[in-house]
């Protein structure tokens, strides 16, 4: 008889064990579930957003972070007026918007703020890579950032000098003041000359200069640069069997990914940043969203959208 209550007993505790344990990992899911939910909290409507530009390559960063911060899914993206880089920088120093999320600036849109008594305040949002890309079927897989710049001196004129086939190399380059020459001029080059292009190659748009490296003809001998997310994650969104035709570099024998760019291994490393006018008040909405974009809530919705996160 004794031994049955023992039994009995035993499995009474098993039993309410079982149920204890549902209800709480079961609330726990839930819980962190609702977290999950309301992990950002809309802190602004559309009518009080600051006004935001953006390049390029930032647009889907700044489309992630007015949805997050106002909690409006659909938003007319045509309706925001983004513009591009250069534009951008011109229209802060002008006090036409109160934000931009861009590359660096050039030495010319410095020079635009300084005329007109304007100082930019610059803070890194995301982390990005500025990287290097040939046609698919170019054997190359890496150069040295050595080799990089020779190439873009004209010192390198031939793959085969780089341990490719014997064929000249057609250098593409971008026109000043777009966010890549700006990042190709301060992060690659430094102080050294970049060489004058032919102007046949000189490209106006990211997307046109992916076009011709990949292209079937004169794009097999071909090298051209950008930015990370746009080379991989948006120019995806725009033609996958294009972005599928080039093949990005390696530098120094370390390949851009996500993980290389994060950890700080891949050797040209650079951001995306937010700008605004150094004399914005504290109290403002524009300070306002710059703590938002940097927080743990905001950086979350920058890696949502397929950026590096700086935290």
């Amino acid at each position: 008889m004794k031994n049955k209550i023992i039994i009995i007993a035993i499995m009474l505790i098993i039993l309410l064990g079982c149920v204890g344990a549902y209800f709480y990992f079961t609330q726990t899911s839930r819980t962190s579930k609702l977290d999950s939910e309301s992990e950002v909290k809309p802190i602004f409507s559309l009518e009080n957003y600051p006004k935001v530009d953006a390049s390029l390559a930032t647009q889907p960063l700044a489309n992630a972070f007015i949805k997050a911060f106002t909690g409006v899914e659909n938003i007319n993206e045509n309706e925001l007026g983004y513009t591009n880089t250069h534009p951008g920088y011109v229209k802060l120093i002008d006090d036409e918007v109160d934000l931009i999320i861009v590359t660096e600036p050039s030495e010319e849109e410095l020079q635009l703020a300084k005329e007109k008594n304007v100082e930019l305040e610059i803070i890194p949002v995301v982390k990005e890579g500025f990287v290097f890309y040939v046609n698919g079927k170019n054997p190359i897989e890496n150069l040295s950032l050595e080799q990089i710049q020779k190439i873009y001196t004209g010192e390198i004129t031939n793959w085969m000098q780089v341990g490719g086939e014997d064929a000249e190399i057609k250098p593409y380059q971008r026109p000043v003041n777009s966010g890549s020459q700006t990042g190709m001029l301060s992060l690659v080059m430094k102080n050294l000359k970049l060489m004058k292009p032919l102007t046949e190659n000189i490209v106006s748009s990211m997307e046109e200069i992916i076009n011709l490296v990949s292209s079937y003809d004169n794009g097999i001998n071909s090298i051209g640069y950008s930015y990370y997310y746009y080379a991989t994650t948006m120019f995806q969104d725009i033609d996958a069997n294009v972005a599928n035709r080039i093949k990005l570099l390696g530098v120094n024998g370390v390949k851009p990914t996500n993980e290389t760019i994060k950890d700080g291994t891949y050797p040209i490393q650079t951001a995306y940043y937010i700008v605004i006018r150094k004399d914005e008040p504290q109290n403002s909405g524009t300070r306002k969203l710059v703590n938002a974009m940097l927080s743990d809530e905001g950086q979350a919705v920058a890696k949502e959208a397929g950026y590096v996160a700086t935290k």
